[in-house]
C-alpha cells in the first residue's frame, strides 16, 4: 500500500508564500529574507500566543530550496520524577520511544501539529506580509531621503492649511515619495503658495517615526541659497569657486562670501553670470529677495569691510581680544552701513562672525558719554552657513 502524501493545512500553503515573496521582491526590491524573518517572528509569537506563553522555545524552519515552513517546540529531555512543564520537557521514557540515543539533558525539536500550524499561518501571514511590506517600504522611503539631507528636492503642493497656514508637500517620485510638511515658519514671509505649485525646498532632516519617514524641509534655510547657486554656477559645481559662508534673512536680503580656487576666476563675476543671468535666476526662484555677493578674505578687517557693501568703509579697527571690531564709515553713509532696521549690519556679523560696532567718520571716543549705547550699531554675530554645511 502507497504512502499517502499529508494533506497540507488549509490556509497553510507555503508554495504561495513563497511565490508572493519572490513577486515582492522581484516588483518592490524587499529581500525574501527580510519577509521571511518577519513571517517566522509572527509565527512564533502567534504559537506561544496561543500556548498561554507557556512555551519557551518555538523554532521556525524556513527550506526556502524545497519552499516549505516547519514549526518546533524545544523540549529538554528530563527524569521522570523532575517532569514538571509538558510545555517545554519531556520524560526519558517518552523520548527514548522516539530514539533510543536520547539522554536526560538533550533537547528534542517536537513538531507541531500540522492543523495548529496551518491555522496559525493562515490567520497571521498575509497579515504579516502586508505589515512586512509597509515596514520595508518605509524603510526604503527613508533611505532615500536620508542620502537627501542638506539637498535640494521639488516638491508638489498638494494641500495648504486655511488654519495654520502649513502647506503639505508630495516630494519624490513612484514608491519612493513621501508627504512632508512645509511649516508656516519654514515658508518665505510673503510666499503665496497654491495647490498643484512646484516648488524647491531643502532638506534640513529625516527622521525615523511609526507612520514612515518625517521629512523636515524649508524654504528659509541658508543652505537652500546654497545648494541653488552650487545648480546655477558650474564653478561652484566643480570645486573652483567656494561658498565660504551665508547670511540670511528669508523673503528680504542674503549676503554670501565666495572665494576662488584660480586666481584667473573671479569668484563674484561667476555668481553673477553673463549679464546677470545666474544670480538672477536664483533671485526669481526666491521671489524677489536680494542676494548681496561678497568675496571672501582671511583678513577679518578686510572681510568685514567688504560684508558692510554696498557702504564704504573707511576704517576696521579689531579688538584686542574677541570677536569685536568697530568700524568707521562715511558720515553720509551711516545709514546705508546700518540698513532699513539694522539689517545689513546684522547680515554682516553673522556672515563674518564678528560683533560690529558701526561709528561715523566724524565719531571721536572722547565726545561720547560714558554711558551712550548704540544699540542698532553694535550687532552680534548669530550662525551662518558656513562652508561645507
Amino acid at each position: 500500500m502507497r504512502g499517502k502524501k499529508q494533506k497540507e493545512p488549509a490556509g497553510m500553503n507555503c508554495g504561495e508564500i513563497f511565490t508572493a515573496l519572490e513577486l515582492i521582491e522581484k516588483e518592490r526590491g524587499i529581500p525574501q529574507s527580510f519577509m521571511l524573518d518577519k513571517i517566522v517572528q509572527a509565527l512564533t509569537t502567534a504559537y506561544k500566543r496561543d500556548c498561554k506563553d507557556q512555551v519557551d522555545n518555538v523554532i521556525v524552519d524556513v527550506d526556502v530550496e524545497h519552499r516549505t515552513l516547519k514549526m518546533f517546540v524545544q523540549k529538554t529531555v528530563v527524569d521522570e520524577e523532575d517532569y514538571v512543564d509538558p510545555f517545554n520537557e519531556m520524560p526519558l521514557e517518552e523520548a527514548k520511544k522516539l530514539s533510543a540515543k536520547y539522554e536526560i539533558g538533550d533537547v528534542i525539536n517536537v513538531p507541531v501539529d500540522n492543523t495548529d500550524f496551518g491555522r496559525i499561518a493562515a490567520g497571521n501571514g498575509k497579515q504579516v506580509i502586508i505589515q512586512g511590506l509597509r515596514e520595508a517600504e518605509r524603510g526604503q522611503v527613508y533611505d532615500e531621503f536620508n542620502s537627501k539631507q542638506h539637498e535640494i528636492l521639488t516638491g508638489v503642493v498638494t494641500r495648504i492649511d486655511p488654519r495654520n497656514g502649513n502647506a503639505s508637500l508630495r516630494i519624490g517620485t513612484g514608491t519612493e515619495s513621501t508627504e512632508a510638511l512645509l511649516m508656516a515658519g519654514e515658508q518665505v514671509p510673503g510666499e503665496e503658495l497654491v495647490e498643484g505649485m512646484h516648488i524647491k525646498v531643502y532638506v534640513v532632516e529625516v527622521r525615523r517615526s511609526t507612520r514612515g519617514p518625517q521629512v523636515l524641509i524649508s524654504r528659509t534655510h541658508p543652505g537652500l541659497v546654497k545648494r541653488l547657486f552650487e545648480l546655477e554656477v558650474p564653478e561652484i559645481f566643480d570645486g573652483t569657486v567656494e561658498i565660504r559662508s551665508i547670511a540670511r534673512e528669508a523673503g528680504s536680503r542674503t549676503k554670501m562670501a565666495v572665494w576662488s580656487n584660480d586666481e584667473n576666476v573671479d569668484p563674484i563675476g561667476a555668481c553673477v553670470g553673463p549679464k546677470g543671468q545666474r544670480v538672477e535666476n536664483i533671485v526669481a526662484e526666491l521671489r524677489g529677495e536680494k542676494i548681496d555677493i561678497v568675496k571672501y578674505s582671511e583678513d577679518p578687517a578686510v572681510f568685514i569691510a567688504a560684508a558692510l557693501a554696498p557702504a564704504d568703509v573707511v576704517d576696521v579697527i579689531m579688538a584686542e581680544e574677541g570677536k569685536s571690531c568697530r568700524v568707521l564709515v562715511p558720515d553720509d553713509q551711516l545709514s546705508l552701513a546700518i540698513g532699513k532696521e539694522g539689517q545689513n549690519a546684522r547680515l554682516a556679523a553673522r556672515l563674518t562672525g564678528y560683533k560690529i560696532d558701526i561709528k561715523p567718520e566724524s565719531y571721536h571716543e572722547e565726545d561720547e558719554p560714558q554711558d551712550a549705547q548704540d544699540a542698532p550699531a553694535a550687532q552680534e554675530p548669530q550662525d551662518a552657513v558656513q562652508d561645507g554645511e
